[in-house]
Formats: C-alpha cells, structure tokens, sequence
C-alpha cells in the first residue's frame, strides 16, 4: 500500500478548521491605520471571509533596521483576525527586501545579462544565490516562525510571492552555477559531450572558466544551447533552494500546519512539476482578462494544470481579480455577474478556494488601480455587492471542499525542460510559442466540455484514452519509451510538429526526424519548411478544407497513411497529417499548424475513436464539470442559456438554486453568468 501524504491531514486540518471551501485574498494592513483594520475585520465577516493572507510585503515593517523587529502592529492585526474567527495564511515577507539591506549589502541586488545591477525601488530586487540574502531572508523568516507557530488564527504557511526564476549573473551567481554544473556532470569532460563544445572551439578545460549564459554582442553569435538549457535549469533550482530553506524553517515551529507558495500557472521559469512535489498544496495566482474570448478556456487550462501537479488532489486559488487587471494597456471592467462564473470555475476544476488580490484597493503604488475586494469607493459599489454574494454562493458549496475530480480519459503531455528547449534560438523558427500551441490543443477539447488531465513524459499513462502531445521537441529516452509503450499497449495518441528532434541535452538525435518517435509515428521527416509570416497553403481533412500556416514537415510514410493532404503549394498531395498503427494502439501525427476549425475537426474525431464522451452536451459558452458527485454548469456568456439535462440518471439538486424549489429535472435555465451545481440524487428517478 502507498505511504500516506502528511500533507493531506494538514489540508482536512484546514479544511475542517475553515468549514468548508476558502474564501478571502491577501490582505495588507500595513497599508492603513489601525482604525482601518476593525472597519476591515467588520466588512471581512459581512463578506465571509475566513481565510486572507497577510504579510507579503511586510519584511521592512517588520524589520525596519537590521536585526531590531517590530511585531506590535502585526500582532495586533493578528488578533482582531482571531477573534472574528478568520484565519491567516501568513507570508514569510522575502519577496519583498527592505531597502537596508539593498543599501547596506548591494551584493544582494540582482545583476543582468549586460552586467548591470538592478537598483531598489520595485520588488523581488534579490539575488536568489546570495549568501547575503539567504542569510537575512532566514533570519526573519526563523523571527517570524518563533512568533507566531502557536498564534490562534495561523491556518496555514505562505512561502515567498510569486517566485521568478529569472537568472542573475553577479559573481555569486556565476560561482553557485559553477558548482551546480559540478554536481550535475561530475567531471567537464561529460559537461563538454553534453553541451557539444567541440563545435566553435568552446571546449572547457576546468568549471572555473564557464560564466553565465551573458547576452552577447551583435558582433558575436550566440551562446551555446546546451549552455542555455543548463542556465535555465539552474535558475529554476536556485529559487527552489531558497522556497525549501524557508519551508524547513517554519515546519519546524508549526508541522502540523499545510505550506505553499503561490504559482502563476503556466509561468515559463520554473518546472513546477518539481516545486508542486515540495509543498502541501498547489496554489495559483489567475488573472484571465475579463474581455478575453479565451478567458474561460485559458483559466480552465490553467485551473487543468495546478490540479494534475499533484496527481488531482484539490489546489487553492489565492489570487485572481474582482475586476480590473492591470495587466494590458487597457484594463477593462468585469462585465456585470461576470464575477460570480468565473470564481466558481476554479472551484469545479478542483480548487478548494476563491481568493482575491487583494482585500482592500490601495491608495498608493504600482497597483492603486488593481481592483480588490473593497474598492475605492467601498461598500457602495456593484463590487462590493457582488463579493458579498459570493461569499454566500462560496459557504453554500462548503460539502464540495476536499472532493477530487476523477481522472479524465484525455491527458496533454506538459513538460518545462522542453519548454525551455523548444523555444530556445537558432531554430528552423524561432517564432513557436508553446503555450499557443497548446491552446490550439486544448480549446476544442474544453469547447465540448472534454474532461483534460496534464502529465509529464515519464508518468503513467496507463489510465488514459487518448494523449495530446503538442511540440515535445526535447524528450529523453525513458519518456519517449514510455510514449511509444502507451500506443503500442492500446493507447491513442496525437503529436504536434517538431517533437522528438533533440535528447534531454539538447542535442539532435542521430538518423534523422522526428527523431526519438520515427517508429511510433511511422514517418520520415525529409526537411522542415516553415513558412513565411503571414502565409499559408490549403489543405484537406475529411471533406473539409482548412488552411495551413506557420509550418510545414516534408514528410515521408514509412508505415504510416496520409489522414489530411495539401492542396497547393510546393507540397502539394504531400502529407499534413498521417495516422499509423503500432502495436494495439494509433499515432496520429499533425505536422503543420491547422486553423482552428480543421483542428478541431481532426482532434474530436480522434476523441470519438478512442472511446471519450463529453461530461455533458451543452450550449454553446456554457461548460460542464464533474468535481466528484457535483456536476458544474457555468455559463460564460452574457445570454441566457437551456441545459438538457435528460441524458442524468437521477433528479440533481442545485446547491445555488433557490432553498424552496432546489430540485432539477430535464431542463436547466441559466441565466447570464449562471451557474449550477448539481447534486445527484440517486434512487430519485428523473
């Protein structure tokens, strides 16, 4: 039998202590006077709140000189959250440095690419290798722990904010990525075959001479890919060394209580895959644009992905917004009800949480105009009235708090190394963007309400129906063994263009494309023919004719058989997409990019070959969940919406519908923004 996870008795610690789902968003009393927080604490139980979390920024507060700490304040608001009974998920403050130690020890600023040091004045203006720093950063992270392990309205550990990732190339840094490397390849003779230096004369004889991955000047080519990938790596694993100290540190005072940090979803610089394995829960910051017609599937994806980094066990949503982003030139406002459906999608994607950034809107600072909780003009705003509503909804779903969603049929192969990789320089073309590519996967399977899982090429696929596979260009040998094991045993799998090309050092793989899977696919790639910006050639699917843009595989069938065709263009009758058979199981193969239509087309088909049914058929806008024994139906549109619901086999109840007439037969209403969440009744025939 597997080993229990103490992290899942910390989470039923919390989630028993909160009774039920979170709610609240990160709250910086710091801010204002202290008058100001019993109005806050009132406001907090007429919304029902019970969880905020506090002191991200706080360390120069609480620490305004080196080594003298004021905690009174703190204290203080620490208490007046106890006795309104909401609970603190507290931050240890080292995303945010005081300006004394940027003063005092400048060795700990972060310097770029070109040599230049990053001066205070912003946030996370830190080395994540500095001695200097994680010094400090322990320091008041051990001060902070001593205090208040026992403190009544400590719920939980919040390590860091937002962690970046991003390389630093001051000579603490070179010095720590030296060491690294040291450990990774033992001797510079296997870091030179890994990294291929006999090419341009780049052999090392010794780690002392390698540096940093520097930009370079125009009249000097580019670093060393295998260099790069390294460096990324390596800046992945600094920041996690700094989360790990930090966590040690405040397990040790309070190990009963659940960690996190808070991820920013499908955030390029770190593999959070490896962090994910480091923490109790999963936490997610979201901030999909209000006016975005991908907003709701870009959320789902996202919503996928936190909930797949640890096997499907429910993730925490600690940030997302009420209403204004300020992440584009123009911020737009949250349409009316808007609020309300996309809250509640984390929570069927499996989120035991809606939080928000932040409490209350500031006066002052970068994001004065960031929306919040209470915004400027208070509790006589629609948004104000639309928190308070969905605190009601929130408590009124608490029985859904610990409930996981079940495995889905469809899995999307998700892997940072190849991220990394595969939008590295010097490439056939240098304009792929994973994370669109990945969209175009995803979206037709959340448009049919398509259940989706995220895994990493070693995992095990055994579960899964069918297997997405968009552009995995860098993939070692036991993930793509494993890949072509899935399809041989039955599985049915879709891969996407320039996958297979290079090994987990970025180095081509011998005998030419697609590399590590010619015999899954059953291909030969002859040459890869981007085209130009703007262009595009037509081709054929299933008497439907689409268009090809962005890039083109010169394909040849070595076992596999054409599935769509160009109809134009040098490739003319050439392959666009072939399908092969291996073993018990099909490979189909997509080498261009598709317009939406034909993809979508291509990718349904495949899901009706391999045995997968929608949660439910709806309309149009309107997406159907299944978290456990609750069906979600939101509607993601400003129209009314009708859900058949007659395919159910027993009555639901609606844990939103109204208390006197909760029951739901055949149909469902759902007004603009709506949202249902059913119940099933079994026993009680529909």
């Amino acid at each position: 039998m597997p080993r229990p996870d103490p992290a899942d008795a910390r989470l039923d610690g919390l989630r028993r202590r909160l009774k039920g789902l979170a709610y609240g968003g990160d709250y910086n009393p710091e801010q204002w006077p202290a008058a100001t927080w019993r109005e806050d604490v009132s406001l907090m139980r007429e919304a029902g709140v019970n969880l905020v979390t506090v002191g991200v920024w706080s360390w120069g507060q609480l620490e305004p000189r080196p080594g003298h700490y004021e905690f009174g304040w703190l204290d203080e608001v620490m208490d007046l959250l106890a006795e309104a009974g909401v609970g603190v998920d507290l931050a240890t403050p080292t995303a945010a440095p005081p300006s004394w130690l940027a003063h005092e020890q400048p060795e700990t600023l972060p310097v770029d690419g070109e040599g230049r040091r990053i001066a205070f004045g912003s946030r996370c203006q830190y080395c994540q290798s500095s001695p200097v720093f994680r010094y400090h950063a322990a320091r008041i992270t051990e001060r902070l722990a001593e205090r208040y392990a026992g403190h009544p309205a400590l719920a939980m550990w919040h390590i860091g904010n937002e962690y970046g990732g991003f390389g630093c190339h001051c000579p603490a840094s070179v010095a720590h990525f030296r060491r690294w490397l040291a450990d990774r390849y033992s001797t510079v003779d296997a870091l030179n075959e890994a990294w291929g230096t006999a090419f341009w004369g780049q052999r090392y004889d010794s780690f002392d001479h390698i540096g940093t991955p520097a930009p370079r000047s125009r009249l000097i080519s580019g670093p060393n890919p295998g260099q790069l990938l390294d460096f990324q790596r390596f800046c992945d694993a600094a920041a996690l060394e700094c989360y790990i100290a930090e966590r040690d540190i405040v397990r040790r005072h309070s190990p009963e209580l659940p960690i996190t940090t808070n991820f920013m979803g499908s955030f390029k610089h770190l593999d959070y895959w490896r962090w994910a394995a480091e923490e109790d829960v999963v936490s997610l910051d979201i901030y999909a644009g209000p006016l975005d017609p991908d907003g709701p599937a870009l959320a789902a994806y996202n919503f996928d992905l936190m909930r797949s980094l640890r096997g499907g066990k429910p993730w925490l949503m600690l940030e997302s917004a009420t209403g204004n982003n300020l992440t584009d030139g123009r911020n737009y406002a949250r349409p009316a009800g808007q609020l309300r459906v996309r809250s509640l999608q984390a929570v069927a994607r499996g989120a035991d949480s809606v939080m928000f950034f932040q409490w209350r809107a500031s006066r002052a600072g970068a994001e004065r105009y960031h929306s919040a909780m209470v915004p400027h003009g208070g509790t006589r705003t629609r948004t104000w009235r639309e928190v308070t509503a969905l605190g009601r909804d929130v408590a009124r779903l608490g029985e859904v708090a610990g409930d996981a969603n079940d495995q889905a049929d469809v899995a999307i192969v998700w892997d940072w190394e190849n991220w990394w990789a595969v939008e590295g320089p010097d490439h056939p073309s240098n304009d792929l963007r994973l994370s669109d590519r990945l969209m175009d996967h995803y979206r037709p399977l959340w448009d049919a309400n398509i259940a989706v899982d995220f895994v990493g090429p070693r995992d095990e696929l055994g579960g899964y129906r069918l297997l997405v596979v968009p552009n995995l260009y860098l993939v070692d040998d036991v993930g793509a063994d494993n890949l072509t094991a899935y399809v041989r045993a039955g599985g049915h799998l879709l891969m996407s263009y320039f996958s297979g090309i290079v090994d987990e050092f970025d180095r081509v793989r011998p005998g030419g494309h697609p590399g590590a899977f010619r015999d899954l696919l059953g291909i030969d790639i002859d040459d890869f023919s981007p085209l130009p910006p703007g262009d595009s050639r037509s081709l054929h699917y299933a008497g439907y004719s689409g268009t090809a843009t962005d890039w083109q595989d010169i394909i040849d069938l070595v076992g596999a058989e054409p599935l769509a065709t160009y109809t134009d263009g040098e490739l003319k009758g050439g392959s666009a997409a072939t399908r092969h058979r291996l073993g018990n199981g099909t490979a189909t193969y997509l080498g261009t990019s598709p317009d939406r239509e034909t993809l979508r087309r291509l990718l349904l088909d495949i899901v009706g070959d391999a045995g997968v049914a929608p949660v439910l058929d709806t309309p149009q806008g309107v997406e159907a969940v299944r978290r456990g024994a609750y069906l979600f139906l939101l509607n993601h549109t400003a129209d009314e919406a009708t859900v058949d619901l007659g395919a159910l086999p027993h009555q639901a109840v609606d844990l939103l519908g109204a208390d006197t007439q909760p029951a739901v037969t055949d149909g469902l209403h759902l007004p603009p923004f709506g949202v249902a969440v059913l119940h099933d009744t079994p026993g009680v025939e529909s």
